[in-house]
């Protein structure tokens, strides 16, 4: 493979780290708030703002720049932007919540297999993550 299709490559999957980064910490997010606002639970929305911030901490910790992600980004020409799936139903909050954990899920998933590419020391931490993420869900879901 030339030089040029490996750094193509490589920037493709930084730009995905950086979607997956991005869109597995808003899913946390709005999952965080709907057990703490929704749920009034304390002690299940704090591990959900605890794994929201393990999730930055592993992500800081490659060894690249953040700086450097960000710059690979490239939303205005992203060909999946416009894709957004419409539900008319009125989502109850499990709904919302377990949409939201899901995408997290995903998210980690993709960081993960990207990770075994290009950051392969971090891969077995995203993979963690995913799994105590799955331990959330299946928590919170006994609380609703």
């Amino acid at each position: 493979m030339g030089a040029t299709k490996m750094l193509d490559t490589r920037n493709a999957f930084l730009r995905m780290m950086d979607a997956n980064y991005n869109r597995a910490k808003e899913a946390l997010r709005v999952s965080e708030d709907i057990l703490r606002f929704v749920l009034n639970d304390k002690k299940i929305s704090s591990r959900c703002k605890f794994l929201r911030h393990r999730l930055t901490q592993i992500f800081l910790t490659l060894s690249i720049p953040y700086a450097k992600i960000v710059q690979s980004r490239r939303s205005r020409h992203d060909v999946g932007r416009e894709f957004v799936l419409s539900d008319q139903k009125h989502p109850r909050p499990v709904d919302i919540f377990l949409s939201n954990v899901k995408r997290a899920e995903e998210a980690t998933r993709v960081l993960e297999e990207v990770a075994r590419a290009v950051f392969p020391n971090k891969a077995r931490s995203f993979e963690r993550l995913r799994f105590s993420i799955y331990e959330l869900e299946k928590q919170a879901l006994k609380k609703f």
